[in-house]
C-alpha cells in the first residue's frame, strides 16, 4: 500500500478521477475522429453519437456497434478505431509511460501510481519492470496472433486485406473488443468449423484476459524458477479454467439439437462452436454463431458469463473472475462456519472480501438500473434486453441484433454502462467519494443484527 503520509501534491490527481479522466479524454479525440468525413467510407460526416457509441465501443473494449464497422467506416475510420481499441485495452496510463521509457525518460512517483492504479498491481515496487514486460508481452502475442491469422485469411481475400485483417483482428482479440471488419455484422460466423482460427481467436482471448498479472508471474515462473504462483495467478487460472469448460458444456447441450445453430454441424465443429462462444462471452464479443437465434436458456448462460468477465488487470470487463471465486469461496466459509475463507492453504483477507461485495453490489445496481430504464423507454423483448445491458457493463460486445435499432436515449444509457464497466464501478464511486470524505478513526459499539 502507498504510504498515507505522502503528500497530495506529491501523489498528483487521485488515480480513480485520473482514469476516467484519461479514459473520456482518449473517447473524446476518437469520437471527434469518427466525426470527420475520410473516417466514413462514402466521405460524410458522421453524426455525434453514432461516433460517440463507437469511439466508447472501442476505448472500453466492448464491441456493440450501431454500425457495420467492416462496411461503414474507411481505412483512416479503421485504424482509429484500431488505436483505440489497443489504447483502451492497456490503459493511457500504460500507453503515456511505455512511450516515455522509449524516449528514457524517468518515470516520476506521480506516474508509476497512476500506472499501478492501471495495471491493478498491489505494490509500486518493480513496476517499471513489470509494464516492460507488459509491453514486450503485447508485442509477441499480437505480433504472433496476426501471423496465424494472416493464414487464415489469405485463403479468402488478396494479401493487402488478409494482412489488415489479420492485425486488426489480433488486436482486437487480444485487448478482448470484439470488432471485426469483415462487414455485414457477421463476427467469424464463416469460421465457425475452422479450427485455425478458432483456436488463434481464443488463445488470444484467454492471455489477454487471464491479466497481466497472471501473466508476468507465470514469465517469471518458468524463466527465473520461481518456486510457486501467487495466490492470485492460482485463482485467476483456476476459475477461467473452470468457466470455460462449464460454458462449453452447456452450451453444447443446450443449442445441440437447435436448428439455426449447432444441428446442422458435425460433432468436431459443435464442439469449436460452443467453445468459442463460451471463450468470447465472458470478454470479447467475438461470435461464431447468430447470438440472435440462440435459445433463451443459453442466452441466460451467456449472460452470467457476461457478467463475470475477465481477471483482474486484464483487458476485459466484468465483476472479474477472481472477485466471483472470492464470493463463492466465502459463502463456502459461512456455510462451514469457517472463520476464514481459503483457496489452497492460503487465507483471503477480509478488505479483499469486502471488495469483493462491494464490486458485486455495485455491477448487478448498475445492471439492473440499466435494465430497468431501457424496460421502459424500449420494446424489445426483456431478455434481449438484459443481454444488451450485461453485454456492455462486461465490456463483451455480443448482442441479439437490437444494438442499432435502440434510441438515442437507450444508446447513452449503454454508452454510460460500457464506460462504467470498463473502468470498474469501485474506481467511479471512489473517484467521486473520496475527494470529499473525512477519515474518521471513531470506533463505535459492536452490536448482532439478525442476517438471512
Amino acid at each position: 500500500m502507498i504510504d498515507g503520509e505522502i503528500s497530495s501534491k506529491k501523489r498528483g490527481l487521485n488515480p480513480a478521477l485520473f482514469l476516467i479522466l484519461s479514459f473520456g479524454l482518449v473517447i473524446l479525440t476518437g469520437t471527434l475522429l469518427l466525426m470527420l468525413p475520410f473516417s466514413s467510407a462514402e466521405g460524410k460526416f458522421t453524426d455525434f453519437l453514432t461516433a460517440l457509441f463507437t469511439a466508447t465501443s472501442a476505448t472500453c473494449v466492448t464491441g456493440l456497434v450501431v454500425v457495420d464497422t467492416g462496411t461503414y467506416w474507411s481505412h483512416f475510420g479503421h485504424m482509429v478505431i484500431l488505436l483505440l481499441i489497443q489504447i483502451g485495452g492497456l490503459s493511457y496510463a500504460v500507453i503515456s509511460t511505455g512511450m516515455m521509457l522509449l524516449l528514457n525518460r524517468r518515470i516520476q512517483f506521480k506516474e508509476r501510481l497512476y500506472l499501478q492504479y492501471s495495471l491493478n498491481t498491489t505494490s509500486l515496487k518493480g513496476i517499471v519492470s513489470f509494464l516492460k514486460s507488459v509491453l514486450i508481452t503485447v508485442l509477441i502475442v499480437e505480433g504472433m496472433g496476426a501471423l496465424s491469422l494472416f493464414f487464415v485469411f489469405i485463403k479468402d481475400y488478396p494479401f493487402l486485406k488478409s494482412l489488415k485483417f489479420a492485425i486488426f483482428h489480433s488486436v482486437s482479440a487480444f485487448c478482448n473488443a470484439g470488432f471485426d471488419v469483415i462487414g455485414g455484422f457477421r463476427s467469424f460466423t464463416g469460421y465457425v468449423s475452422n479450427s485455425h482460427l478458432v483456436f488463434t481467436i481464443t488463445s488470444l482471448i484467454v492471455i489477454g484476459g487471464i491479466g497481466f498479472i497472471v501473466i508476468y508471474d507465470l514469465i517469471q515462473k518458468f524463466t527465473k524458477s520461481k518456486l510457486h504462483l501467487s495466490l492470485h495467478s492460482k485463482m485467476a487460472i483456476s476459475i477461467t479454467v473452470f468457466l470455460i469448460i462449464i460454458g462449453t458444456i452447456f452450451i453444447f447441450m443446450l443449442e445441440y439439437n437447435n436448428p439455426m445453430t449447432l444441428k446442422p454441424l458435425n460433432l468436431w465443429s459443435k464442439f469449436l462452436a460452443s467453445f468459442f462462444q463460451s471463450v468470447t462471452s465472458r470478454t470479447a464479443g467475438f461470435s461464431t454463431l447468430d447470438i440472435g437465434k440462440l435459445y433463451p436458456s443459453t442466452l441466460l448462460v451467456l449472460i452470467i458469463l457476461m457478467f463475470i468477465g475477465a481477471s483482474p488487470g486484464g483487458t476485459g470487463g466484468g465483476i472479474k473472475t477472481v472477485t466471483f471465486l472470492v464470493l463463492w469461496l466465502s459463502v463456502v466459509a459461512v456455510l462451514l462456519e469457517r472463520k476464514n475463507v481459503r483457496f489452497k492453504d492460503r487465507t483471503i483477507t477480509w478488505d479483499n472480501v469486502k471488495r469483493a461485495y462491494t464490486v458485486f453490489l455495485l455491477s448487478i445496481t448498475l445492471v439492473i438500473l440499466g435494465w430497468f430504464i431501457l424496460l421502459i423507454t424500449e420494446r424489445f423483448p426483456p431478455l434481449s434486453i438484459l443481454f444488451e445491458v450485461v453485454s456492455a457493463f462486461g465490456t463483451v460486445g455480443l448482442s441479439t441484433g437490437i444494438t442499432p435499432y435502440l434510441s438515442h436515449f437507450a444508446k447513452l444509457v449503454i454508452i454510460i454502462t460500457m464506460f462504467l464497466g470498463r473502468i470498474g464501478t469501485v474506481t467511479a464511486g471512489m473517484a467521486i467519494l473520496v475527494p470529499v470524505s473525512k477519515r474518521s478513526h471513531i470506533e463505535y459499539p459492536t452490536e448482532e443484527v439478525s442476517i438471512g
